[in-house]
């Protein structure tokens, strides 16, 4: 059996047990225990099973339930709505002031989180009321809300990049490190959009009243900054003792959690229903992305194995004649395309084993080719019919929303996210100066 043949039945079976709607982890494990098993016969069946224990030597992936215990005990103690609370307050004077603090919002809990689920579970429950109370336009805000907690898998610490890293072999705190950049000027562009159709359409996005303004006293709003600033100030500790080397990577996360854990008891507000509840998701998310690594563990052990990458590097660059940048090219749309029916996951455990040593053999830098894919999963997590955050939206947005309104709410935001793309593509240092001066100082 060619290479060609085994690479073509092994991910169409892959795509046809997800399409069934089995557990990720366990429609990934199969294909690859099974190919183990008819390629090698039983001998080797216990090869798929044996590359699991990388995972047994890779420390970073002990800060996954660490920080996403921080993110959701900031989410569930209400800490991160006193910090919407501070931007309401603080932009109000401004057209579309509160949208702007909305997606300042998303960047901070973004950076707490690590996930684009925190941000939405925020977005919809405390901001989308709020701003729809406020006379904001329903379209517009669904999209800011749903665009803006995607970039919890951009900025760091995203726990995608964890899992890219574990897959690709590549160090967690290099992609961390070249997703800050991207992620700031994409949520610049989301702002810059906000404010320019709020100043042509006013009725959009209208500021505050004076009349509330002025109920709010100076005591006021700077005790709401200080409430505001606790986020910027566990962040800004777990990574600054990082980043000066007095901990390690693990051991930031810890303070991060830690730092989370004491302000939530300082506020008063670390009782047992929000422990319970941090607990159960920390687990239910940890556990999750654990099982898919070792799924795609076993699927690109097997799959290495055959030597079959070589054939579709052969294939690409000797029969079809592509370029380099065409073939990247026509890699970001499949991304693209797939993300339309598959979640970020499975969409990196499918092509990982057929990209990524591509990437490396064509002379890219498989950092920047990681936050090119991270962007094109944030697009993945806002398209019809398999969007996360369309899901997420149309379950825990009030009835005046409709399924219309969500999907018509994301085209500008969407537009946004492939102009980051071509950028990041155009200007490859933006995403690789911060590590590059980082590691190189």
């Amino acid at each position: 059996m060619s290479y060609e043949l085994i690479t073509l039945l092994m991910f169409s079976s892959l795509m046809v047990m997800l399409l069934t709607g089995q557990r990720v982890f366990g429609a990934i494990g199969f294909v690859a225990a099974l190919a183990a098993l008819l390629l090698w016969g039983d001998r080797n069946i216990e090869m798929p099973f044996n590359a699991t224990f990388q995972v047994l030597n890779w420390f970073p992936l002990l800060t996954l339930p660490l920080f996403i215990f921080m993110g959701y005990m900031m989410s569930e103690s209400g800490i991160a709505d006193d910090l919407y609370r501070m931007f309401h307050v603080w932009m109000g004077r401004v057209r579309g002031g509160l949208a702007l603090g909305t997606i300042g919002l998303m960047v901070i809990i973004s950076a707490m989180n690590g996930l684009s689920v925190a941000g939405m579970a925020i977005g919809a429950s405390v901001a989308l009321p709020e701003l729809l109370r406020r006379g904001y336009d329903k379209v517009m805000v669904t999209g800011v809300i749903q665009a803006g907690s995607s970039l919890g898998i951009l900025i760091p610490p995203s726990v995608v990049l964890v899992l890219y890293a574990m897959i690709a072999r590549q160090p967690v705190l290099q992609l961390w490190l070249a997703g800050v950049v991207p992620g700031l000027i994409m949520a610049a562009l989301f702002a810059i959009y906000i404010y320019i159709r709020c100043r042509r359409h006013p009725e959009l996005g209208p500021a505050l009243p004076e009349e509330e303004l002025a109920q709010v006293t100076w005591g006021e709003k700077f005790r709401l900054l200080r409430a505001g600033i606790i986020p910027f100030l566990i962040f800004g500790t777990m990574m600054g003792l990082f980043l000066t080397g007095i901990t390690t990577l693990v051991e930031s996360s810890a303070v991060g959690a830690l730092g989370a854990l004491i302000a939530a008891a300082v506020k008063r507000r670390l009782t047992f229903t929000v422990i319970d509840s941090t607990m159960r998701q920390t687990l239910a998310i940890s556990c999750m992305f654990l099982f898919i690594i070792l799924a795609a563990l076993c699927f690109g052990s097997v799959y290495d194995g055959l030597g079959a990458k070589n054939a579709i590097r052969t294939l690409l660059l000797e029969r079809w004649e592509l370029t380099p940048w065409e073939i990247l090219i026509m890699m970001m749309v499949s991304f693209v395309i797939l993300g339309m029916f598959l979640d970020d996951t499975a969409m990196l455990v499918i092509v990982a084993p057929l990209y990524i040593p591509l990437i490396i053999g064509l002379g890219f830098n498989p950092i920047w080719f990681g936050i090119l894919y991270v962007i094109t999963c944030q697009i993945a997590y806002i398209t019809p019919p398999f969007g996360y955050n369309l899901f997420l939206m149309r379950a825990m947005a009030p009835p005046e929303i409709t399924l219309v309104d969500i999907y018509r709410s994301i085209v500008p935001f969407v537009g946004i996210m492939i102009l980051t793309i071509i950028i990041v593509m155009a200007f490859p240092q933006l995403t690789l100066w911060l590590p590059n001066w980082y590691f190189g100082r």
